[in-house]
């Protein structure tokens, strides 16, 4: 009995000991020393296969933005012979070098060989991705030449995206970063643009390499929608030309122009520049959708709208400027220049302050609410969920705020104590000139696949009209006089008639007040809408100035800038059909509008296309010049740099298949594109 006793008792420490054992090894293996799975233990991997990110296109589909192939370059260290290696490694070095200047050649060897002696399966080379350019002179590299099964050369297709057109109208386009913060259309349509995700099952085979192969599980990534906008790139570059030629060495802190087309609200240019800070203009604040400041004097053509569309005043009722000086209350009235006894057509001419302060206020002042609900009833101030990100908020008080004064009727008369954005004017006065109708401004015709339409956006009326057209008609009338007879007299034109408002404000400081040492801000505006027989365009152009110690007019930074872009629209609409009889300054602008056009292309694809069955010398044009001959011989481009095109793969005259991709090089690299549209859409 004692035996059997002893012989369990042993079984039983020898089964602790185990169990001892296997608890001790699962807590190293766990805790004190895991041990990582490599390759060489997984049979088979899943990889994701992401999707090309749609285009953003211009209205005629030129590319505004555009996905572009990068390759990362790198080496697997275990393929190439190590006598070759040996051979070669010194002169891969020295390449690698001289190409990405990053590293001298005696560090990129080191690298190289440290990555040989410890059998690194992948060694990235170069400090950055490359374009396809690069990519094909890298590959001719000692030992990168032998490919992936001998020399061990790794490629890699990334794509970012890439702007052909430089900065134009960068802000709007927007952008989507790592983070997740975005801006402008790619922001507000990600959703469409970003294309669904796929995945691809990888076997792995002898000496740790993968292939794909055929699964269930394999998902074929989609790609993302193409956005086509509203924007006319001919007439954003001539608006923001002129904008910035107005502007630059001056002290003007930053300036907007936005063209909306009257009848459909499409806003076929938006340029925004401001100073960052070196002396240069660029697009990186959108400071016409955003930005909500009081508006000046544009805001008199919503007070005159809102007394006509009560029944309070005609353009004849006569109306006292009071030498431009009037006293209410407390408050003293200028303006800067007497216009005396006139009527209310004559005080929109003259843009007189006191003037449209009594108006407010002598038929407001009784009810101020009923101006409140006029001027909201307008749509003044109307959020209108824009297709953009980043809409700005106006400020309209009503009476029952604790803001408002007994001041605040008489400010608002003329400008003051309300704040607007830039394109809540101009959608106003677009209203105006539409007879009454507000349009919904919209940058997004519609989203498409292989220049297929899927939905169209399309113009959208804001419910209801803002006045009646008999009210619209006189205040287009008004807004003739002002270009005609008052402050806006530069503007005449011997071609077509303009309608439209000069607009002067000072801008508070951020702590609070108008003046600061002497120095004042100032906004200076110009809104309007041509031509005033059939108004086919409204436009505001809007400059802001730094702290300055001078005096700031809407008539000399503004309408300048306006007068350009009507020109630009009057040379290059046909359905206007006339000469240009224009000052000579202007004529000579929009002739060089007319040299810019796709003339020579056009003489190219007339000679070229129908006369020869083999690809044509593109070098020496420009990139859109290029786009329009190639595309309309059948075939797609993918483009590095901007400027003229010094160099085309295959070689002008070769015979290739329709639907090949030709790959140009402009002479400046620092932007690259890739046009994938189809031959249809280039025709």
């Amino acid at each position: 009995m004692e035996s059997i006793f002893s012989k369990i008792t042993v079984i039983y420490r020898i089964f602790l000991i185990i169990t001892f054992c296997v608890i001790a090894r699962v807590i190293y293996v766990q805790f004190i020393n895991p041990t990582e799975t490599t390759d060489e233990d997984i049979a088979y991997k899943v990889e994701k296969k992401n999707p090309n990110r749609g285009d953003i296109l211009s209205r005629d589909g030129r590319p505004l933005c555009i996905s572009i192939p990068y390759y990362k370059i790198g080496l697997d260290c275990t393929i190439c012979n190590p006598d070759t290696f040996n051979k070669y490694v010194d002169q891969l070095a020295f390449k690698l070098s001289q190409f990405f200047k990053d590293k001298s050649a005696k560090v990129y060897k080191s690298e190289l060989m440290d990555a040989k002696a410890k059998k690194r399966r992948y060694k990235a080379l170069g400090n950055r991705d490359v374009d396809y350019m690069e990519m094909q002179q890298i590959k001719e590299f000692p030992i990168l030449k032998l490919g992936a099964k001998r020399g061990g050369t790794s490629i890699s297709r990334v794509y970012k995206r890439s702007n052909p057109y430089g900065r134009l109208a960068r802000i709007t386009i927007g952008f989507v970063a790592d983070s997740g913060r975005s801006t402008g259309l790619e922001g507000s349509f990600d959703f469409y643009l970003k294309g669904t995700q796929g995945q691809q099952v990888l076997q792995r085979m002898p000496r740790n390499r993968f292939r794909p192969i055929n699964s269930p599980q394999n998902i074929e990534p989609v790609d993302g929608y193409d956005i086509q906008t509203t924007i006319d790139i001919d007439l954003q570059e001539s608006a923001e030309r002129a904008l910035k030629g107005r502007i630059e060495n001056s002290d003007i802190e930053g300036a907007t122009a936005v063209v909306m087309e009257v009848k459909t609200g499409a806003i076929r240019a938006i340029v925004n520049l401001r100073n960052n800070g070196y002396g240069k203009y660029q697009e990186i604040y959108n400071y016409a959708v955003r930005e909500a400041t009081e508006p000046g004097s544009t805001f008199k053509t919503i007070t005159l709208t809102a007394l006509l569309e009560d029944g309070l005043v005609t353009l004849d009722t006569p109306v006292d400027a009071s030498g431009g000086r009037w006293t209410y209350l407390t408050k003293t009235i200028t303006d800067s220049h007497n216009c005396g006894l006139t009527t209310v057509k004559g005080a929109l001419e003259h843009s007189s302050n006191v003037a449209f302060a009594k108006l407010a206020v002598f038929n407001y002042e009784k009810n101020p609410q009923r101006f409140i609900d006029r001027i909201q009833s307008m749509r003044v101030g109307e959020k209108f969920n824009l297709d953009i990100k980043g809409e700005g908020t106006s400020v309209i008080h009503s009476p029952t705020d604790a803001i408002w004064t007994p001041h605040t009727l008489a400010s608002m008369g003329y400008g003051y104590a309300i704040l607007l954005t830039p394109l809540q004017t101009l959608t106003f006065y677009n209203a105006i000139a539409n007879n009454g109708k507000m349009m919904k401004p919209y940058f997004v015709e519609n989203y498409q696949r292989g220049g297929k339409v899927l939905k169209e956006f399309g113009p959208q009326e804001i419910s209801g009209s803002i006045c009646s057209e008999k009210t619209a008609k006189l205040v287009q009338e008004a807004l003739r006089g002002v270009v005609d007879n008052g402050t806006g007299r530069m503007m005449k034109n011997p071609n077509f008639g303009i309608c439209g408002k000069t607009g002067t404000a000072r801008m508070a400081f951020p702590k609070g007040g108008y003046e600061q040492n002497g120095k004042r801000k100032y906004q200076a505006t110009f809104a309007g809408f041509f031509p005033a027989e059939d108004p086919m365009y409204s436009v505001i152009v809007v400059a802001y100035s730094k702290p300055t110690f001078g005096n700031f007019y809407g008539a000399t930074w503004a309408a300048p800038v306006f007068r350009d872009i009507a020109n630009h629209l009057y040379a290059n609409t046909p359905e206007w059909n006339k000469s240009i009889k224009a000052d000579k300054e202007s004529q000579e602008r929009a002739i060089a509008q007319l040299r810019r056009t796709s003339a020579e292309a056009e003489k190219l694809i007339k000679t070229e296309i129908l006369q020869s069955d083999s690809l044509s010398c593109v070098v020496g044009l420009g990139l859109k010049d290029a786009l329009c001959l190639l595309e309309n011989q059948g075939y797609k481009v993918e483009f590095t740099g901007y400027g003229k095109v010094v160099e085309q793969q295959p070689k002008a005259g070769a015979k290739i298949t329709k639907g090949s991709t030709v790959h140009i090089r402009l002479s400046d690299n620092e932007t690259a594109g890739t046009i994938k549209r189809s031959t249809d859409k280039g025709k």
